[in-house]
């Protein structure tokens, strides 16, 4: 057995995880066979398809020394300071063919996996690593990891006019990271509310603000101000800023209750998606 998969299925990462990271790698390799035109542009992104496609393969070399245990300081933590770094390294890296950046996103995968495992295998499940996002875990790094190829994989879908790999499942292994990520990505607000998140057919959970500081609950708060159902793909794609609210209301993506269900739309604004 892969040493990768291994991983998934033994001691190491969630159930599910090493492969639907494997399979999203695989799936945006699919994308680039045979793109022949990769100076064009991506819809709501100011970078190309080949600069996106070049920005996955750095991201996920970048994911596999992290995992390593190796120390990569890239930006500040901050969205603009993430930009900066994604603007220079793609000044650094020019790189721009499909052919040799799928190569080379799958063989950063398969690097990660293997980090991964090794460090599992040598009892290191339980060490702290620093991301560009904060501290994580190994387990919260590799949902991080499928989260980011998940987002610019559905760019380069759209920018390719082919269709996307985002589903249920692979949704639901993303949420370690997005609760994760919530309280650090917050901007600032003087809000006081408590919400109920739920993913249709998966796991409910809370976000309450007090004077704007972020907690995210395991369940749903005692007396939710209001509870937001989102199907899994337009729970993503909101929180990673590629569907607004309001257009994922029209399509029946979102349902709103509780006292204050007027809050619904105002969620995704508290954070500022990197």
């Amino acid at each position: 057995m892969e040493r990768g998969i291994q991983a998934d299925v033994g001691y190491s990462l969630p159930e599910g995880l090493g492969q639907a990271i494997r399979e999203t790698a695989g799936a945006i390799a699919a994308l680039l066979d045979g793109a022949t035109d990769m100076s064009g542009p991506v819809p709501g992104l100011d970078w190309t398809v080949g600069e996106t496609a070049a920005h996955l393969a750095l991201a996920n070399g970048l994911m596999a020394d992290l995992a390593a245990g190796r120390e990569r300081p890239y930006g500040d933590g901050t969205p603009q300071g993430l930009a900066a770094a994604n603007a220079q390294s793609l000044v650094e890296f020019p790189e721009r063919g499909a052919e040799p950046l799928a190569a080379m996103l799958v063989q950063q995968t398969d690097v990660f996996l293997d980090a991964v495992d090794q460090a599992f295998q040598e009892g290191g499940a339980g060490r702290t690593l620093l991301t560009p996002l904060g501290p994580m875990g190994q387990d919260v790094l590799a949902a991080y990891l499928l989260t980011h190829m998940l987002g610019h994989g559905y760019d380069l879908a759209r920018g390719l006019r082919r269709p996307h790999m985002i589903n249920e499942a692979r949704v639901g292994l993303c949420l370690p990271f997005l609760r994760t990520a919530m309280p650090r990505i917050a901007v600032t607000s003087t809000l006081t509310a408590r919400y109920t998140l739920r993913i249709r057919g998966g796991p409910a959970f809370g976000v309450t603000f007090t004077d704007g500081a972020v907690e995210v609950l395991p369940d749903p708060p005692e007396r939710s101000d209001c509870t937001i159902l989102t199907e899994p793909v337009a729970f993503l794609l909101i929180a990673l800023g590629r569907l607004g609210p309001w257009q994922a209301m029209a399509r029946g993506g979102v349902l709103a209750w509780g006292r204050k269900p007027w809050l619904a739309p105002r969620f995704p604004t508290l954070f500022n998606a990197p």
